[in-house]
């Protein structure tokens, strides 16, 4: 891959016309600006993270959580482009110097596809058709619609939401440069190529798109995977090497995610201090250790949770160098497309077995705590309901009750289409885009639960 082609101006849309230009913002810090004040993102101070919705503690929901991978992205992404640049002066005057800006904007964007409730939803949504009352659909709809529906994934939803030309919105969706787009593709293949996993980046309407995107750019198509069961390996389906930039938005959201949680843990008390502190200060050798401890005290920090706040600055900025070193170390293979895995594997045994360390407590005390379990089993509870309750409807629109719940659904969703497929992903669409709150709203008037109070 050349970075030439892979760092395009180039817009989803306005391919074959200019639009006129009033300040002199380049066009990643258009993207970058364009996200920050849409109604997709804002939505997401609305949507769990891990943990319930602050009350009197507050912790981070998917807006304050993009907001630091995304600044986390602006350093990589400079880091690198500094890096690059060193070795190779010639990129100088070119987009190159432009990498932060746009790892940055594709990280705002990188949680904006993602339904109510985090990794729970996802799984609602999805067993609604594997294992819930609409497997009997799977009939009546084509095979590749199958598996978009029953792979539904976070990633592959903010594709959509970007670049999908939903009712009374331009052509190319928000209009994106082709290389943010791009960056924000973690799983560039089709559903039917997601295996076990289930992880992919584009759903089938939007794949046309996402295959004119890399053709432009000169990202690979490569060798389709083999997918575990089929002995015939006879499934159809594209698979693309990763745009660069990728593995730079990914490690933004490794970082931020694992690091900010054991700091939420131990504002919620399920980490004591010297837990919290171990974990934190295990990135650094022993010397390096004793100088945070040091500069502690010298600061005149007491209050335990502003010392875990200086650790846990520490740690992201110790992860944020490996991570840049790791690519640096394997740039002809990322530009090759024939890199394995992601930054953070790649990172420094001492910092891996530390990083390694935070994921097994999470997985211990965090993800498994009661907090964070009731929230995973009532929006479990809730999103399954409003799919059997909104899918009915699209099934059967011709019923008195699912034209009462038609009329709910916002006019940007083709609700009212002759096709049953369109209408099915009209309600994942409107579903997927709700807030937890207005999620838990909706659900509590369908089953009579609250009436409105005029």
């Amino acid at each position: 891959m050349d970075w030439n082609k892979l760092l395009t101006n180039k817009r989803l849309g306005q391919e074959y016309r200019h639009s006129e230009r009033h300040d002199d913002r380049t066009e990643f810090k258009r993207d970058y600006d364009r996200l920050i004040f849409s109604a997709p993102f804002r939505r997401l101070q609305n949507k769990t993270q891990v943990f319930p919705l602050p009350g009197s503690i507050f912790v981070h929901n998917r807006l304050t959580h993009s907001l630091e991978v995304a600044s986390v992205g602006m350093s990589l992404g400079n880091d690198v482009a500094r890096r690059i640049i060193a070795k190779n002066p010639h990129f100088i005057d070119t987009n190159l110097s432009e990498i932060g800006t746009i790892v940055s904007a594709a990280c705002l964007a990188h949680d904006m596809g993602n339904p109510p409730f985090g990794h729970s939803g996802e799984k609602a949504i999805q067993t609604f058709f594997t294992e819930g009352k609409g497997t009997y659909l799977q009939d009546m709809v084509s095979p590749e619609f199958w598996s978009d529906i029953t792979h539904f994934e976070g990633n592959a939803n903010a594709f959509r939401l970007l670049a999908h030309r939903f009712k009374g919105r331009r052509e190319g969706g928000f209009v994106m440069t082709y290389t943010t787009l791009a960056s924000i593709v973690k799983y560039p293949v089709s559903s039917t190529l997601a295996g076990k996993k289930g992880k992919f980046g584009f759903f089938q309407e939007e794949m046309p798109t996402y295959i004119k995107i890399a053709k432009e750019m000169g990202i690979p198509q490569i060798p389709a995977p083999v997918i575990e069961g089929n002995t015939e390996n006879n499934v159809k389906g594209v698979a693309y090497a990763r745009h660069p930039l990728v593995y730079l938005v990914e490690a933004a959201d490794d970082i931020c995610y694992e690091i900010m949680d054991i700091e939420d843990a131990h504002k919620l008390k399920i980490l004591s201090f010297n837990e919290t502190s171990e974990l934190l200060l295990g990135f650094f050798e022993e010397e390096d250790q004793a100088k945070i401890r040091q500069r502690i005290v010298d600061e005149g920090i007491t209050d335990d949770n502003e010392k875990v706040i200086y650790m846990r600055a520490c740690a992201i900025g110790k992860l944020e160098n490996c991570c840049v070193d790791t690519f640096m170390t394997h740039e002809e293979e990322i530009m090759n497309g024939t890199f394995k895995g992601s930054l953070i594997d790649g990172i420094d045994e001492k910092q891996h077995s530390a990083y390694k360390k935070c994921t097994k407590t999470s997985l211990a005390k965090i993800y498994n705590s009661k907090p964070v379990l009731d929230v995973e089993l009532s929006g479990f509870k809730i999103m399954a309901t409003l799919m059997e309750t909104f899918i009915e409807a699209a099934v059967h629109p011709d019923r008195f009750y699912s034209q009462q719940l038609i009329q709910r659904v916002s006019s940007q969703y083709d609700i009212y289409s002759s096709d049953l497929e369109t209408r099915i992903m009209a309600i994942i669409d409107y579903i997927s885009g709700m807030t937890d709150v207005y999620a838990l709203e909706i659900y509590q008037k369908i089953n009579g639960i609250s009436l409105p109070i005029v």
